[in-house]
């Protein structure tokens, strides 16, 4: 079967910049490109609206000259607005050669916001997209609001598609500015424009309100757009863009007559940086990326795939740089607490565990988080063993504050039968206390501290000062990523719990 290709537009840091709440620096921001570029192997990219800031003026700089270095300036896009050559200037201090010219699809914003005629429209595009030939800057334009364009006033889309089909452009841009659109009339408003315009290069822009943002894009495929436009993690204006993981995975896995070049296995890996840069948590259940999209609670899940892989399907993580997990918690099952025990190297045999089983159902009850690391704890609380024995102990510890001074942590600790003190400062008690543990650790020990890459503190709902808090942290080797936790009324010493229980896994 013949496929076509389809071009894959990244614009995480423009429209997803949109976020409410999100702003990237100008090094994350060139780290978010060539990661986009080098990686994931988007086919372009829009970083940056014009004449925002000085900021944003400095980040497209420095994406420019990169880019410029590696071939891949014509890969990057910044978006324009009809205004008298200001954009275009902007553009030339910036180093960029591609704008995406922002226009009126419908006549409804046209009319209201512009205050203009469809010609005088039409002579002032013509009026920027000649600047930018004189300035060798290739032209693509976006026809906002052009789904209710198609609804509302398609004669007037036409009219300005027709007068488009004159002008030295690349690519016309369908955004469904306010994610209105169902699936069915995606197929319907770009089969049309299809069969008018059959060699024109068509772009599909879409929004999520509704939550179909995936579905249409499906849709925009069959119709036969030639690009889409999605963002890492679906950021976004209101309810975002469709999301770039989901879109990859159902291209691959359904249009089986379209390839595009994303490299579907730097999705985790992009997904979770940006989520990092940008303080946009990602659900735990979102579709690809999600931390519980890979994880099968459920005891009969895990006894299915024990027999022949009942519960699989073709999102297998293994694409994604990911590994299937199963769950531990109150509807876990022998058979999930098996699993986890064979990824340890662990056995036990059918009545010990019947009893973790059982403590592991209590845990849930109180709802508890138990990860594949705190199996060994349990195992040695309930049946009074040494399964877990402990070759690092926190033996002391100093945890110093004063106003005007920087935090301060003394600590002794027990490491392979040896004691070792080390002190050190920090931004925090426990900035302070993980620093004095590199210390040791650098000296004293062949292991690499893991590094720290998600920190959360849990208090019970409605309780005092004096309650147990939780905390659970990520960690980060090069082997794998795990998770420990620790109880206490003090917050930074139930964050020392929980490291402790990290130097004895590693």
């Amino acid at each position: 079967m013949a496929t076509r290709k389809i071009e894959i537009m990244d614009t995480t840091l423009r429209d997803g910049e949109q976020t409410s709440g999100v702003s990237f620096s100008v090094s994350e921001k060139l780290t978010i490109a060539k990661l986009l570029l080098e990686e994931l192997k988007v086919d372009r990219l829009e970083i940056a609206s014009a004449r925002v800031s000085e900021g944003e003026l400095e980040a497209v700089k420095k994406i420019t000259s990169w880019a410029g270095e590696h071939d891949f300036l014509e890969k990057i896009e910044v978006l324009t607005f009809v205004d008298g050559g200001k954009s275009i200037a902007w553009m030339t201090a910036a180093g960029a050669k591609v704008q995406n010219l922002l226009t009126k699809g419908s006549l409804n914003h046209l009319t209201h916001q512009l205050k203009k005629t469809p010609a005088q429209h039409f002579d002032e595009i013509k009026a920027s997209i000649g600047l930018a030939n004189k300035h060798a800057i290739q032209t693509n334009v976006y026809l906002e609001d052009w789904s209710n364009g198609m609804r509302n006033s398609k004669a007037y889309v036409f009219d300005y598609l027709d007068f488009l089909t004159t002008q030295t452009i690349e690519r016309v841009l369908l955004p469904d500015t306010l994610g209105v659109l169902t699936p069915e009339e995606t197929f319907k408003f770009i089969t049309e424009i299809r069969q008018k315009y059959p060699n024109m290069q068509i772009d599909f822009h879409s929004h999520n309100d509704y939550d179909l943002g995936v579905a249409n894009v499906m849709e925009s495929v069959k119709a036969g757009v030639n690009g889409l436009h999605l963002t890492i993690n679906g950021m976004g204006e209101r309810a975002g863009n469709a999301p770039m993981a989901s879109v990859i995975a159902v291209i691959k896995d359904f249009l089986k007559d379209v390839e595009v070049t994303v490299n579907e296995t730097a999705l985790n890996k992009v997904s979770k940086l940006v989520e990092t840069f940008s303080g946009f948590r990602i659900p735990v259940n979102k579709p690809v990326v999600g931390a519980n999209v890979f994880t099968q609670t459920a005891g009969i899940h895990a006894d299915g795939d024990n027999k022949n892989n009942l519960y699989f399907n073709d999102l297998m993580p293994e694409r994604f740089g990911r590994k299937r997990q199963y769950a531990l918690g109150k509807t876990s099952g022998k058979a999930n607490i098996q699993k986890n025990l064979q990824d340890l190297g662990l056995s036990l045999n059918d009545d010990e565990l019947k009893k973790v089983t059982q403590r592991i159902i209590e845990l849930g009850d109180k709802k508890e988080v138990v990860s594949q690391e705190d199996l060994p704890y349990i195992i040695s609380d309930v049946l009074n063993s040494d399964t877990i024995e402990k070759s690092v102990i926190v033996e002391n510890y100093v945890l110093g504050h004063t106003k005007g001074m920087k935090p301060s942590t003394t600590l002794k600790l027990k490491l392979e039968g040896e004691m070792f003190e080390a002190h050190a400062q920090g931004d925090g008690q426990f900035d302070a206390f993980m620093n004095a543990l590199r210390k040791l650790y650098k000296t004293h020990s062949k292991k690499n501290i893991p590094d720290l890459v998600d920190y959360a503190v849990r208090i019970p709902p409605g309780s005092h000062s004096d309650a147990l808090c939780e905390t659970i942290i990520t960690w980060k080797s090069k082997e794998k990523e795990f998770i420990t936790r620790g109880l206490d009324s003090d917050q930074t010493v139930s964050a020392i719990k929980a490291t402790e229980k990290m130097l004895n896994i590693i």
